[in-house]
């Protein structure tokens, strides 16, 4: 994937960018606050029900979802713990690991499900999983990625472009 940004200006400058920012901790929200351009409203939920509950009582224009959620207490993880953990020969530890570690996926189906039509950007690299991510893409579009170290620049940019492909919800 050369250029993951459809190619479109962007929403118009006389409306700020909203931007739901979900993740387990405050990096990126931080990190967007603090290098990305004026122009750029963010709010932050910190679990899939949090995201939800922010989609239910504001306006946004795009997603940006991290993928995994360490921190995120196990009761707060989306996904049945116990049906993963039969996956798993009953192994409860192993079963919360790989919850937290594709938490994005979770919350993205449970974002769908709830009607959420909005892109949502994933910030992690597929580039080493193309079946994965083409089932994603297919499964739940419209959906890009881009990597973690991504600048801030191509982040600007791709949200921008990604967020005029759809209508603000």
């Amino acid at each position: 994937m050369t250029d993951p940004c459809p190619p479109t200006a962007g929403p118009p400058s006389s409306r700020p960018l909203r931007v739901l920012v979900v993740e387990d901790g405050e990096e990126y929200s931080a990190n967007l606050a603090r290098f990305l351009p004026g122009g750029l409203t963010l709010a932050r939920a910190g679990s899939g029900a949090e995201a939800l509950a922010a989609l239910a009582t504001s306006t946004f224009h795009v997603i940006f979802l991290d993928m995994r959620f360490d921190r995120t207490p196990a009761e707060a993880l989306l996904g049945d713990l116990a049906a993963t953990a039969d996956r798993f020969n009953g192994d409860l530890e192993r079963a919360r690991r790989f919850l937290e570690d594709n938490q994005g996926a979770y919350v993205l189906a449970a974002l769908r499900e709830a009607g959420c039509g909005l892109p949502v950007v994933f910030s992690h690299d597929f580039s080493g999983e193309p079946r994965r991510w083409a089932n994603l893409e297919q499964r739940y579009p419209p959906l890009y990625y881009l990597s973690d170290n991504a600048g801030p620049e191509e982040v600007s940019r791709c949200l921008r472009a990604w967020a005029a492909t759809g209508e603000a919800a």
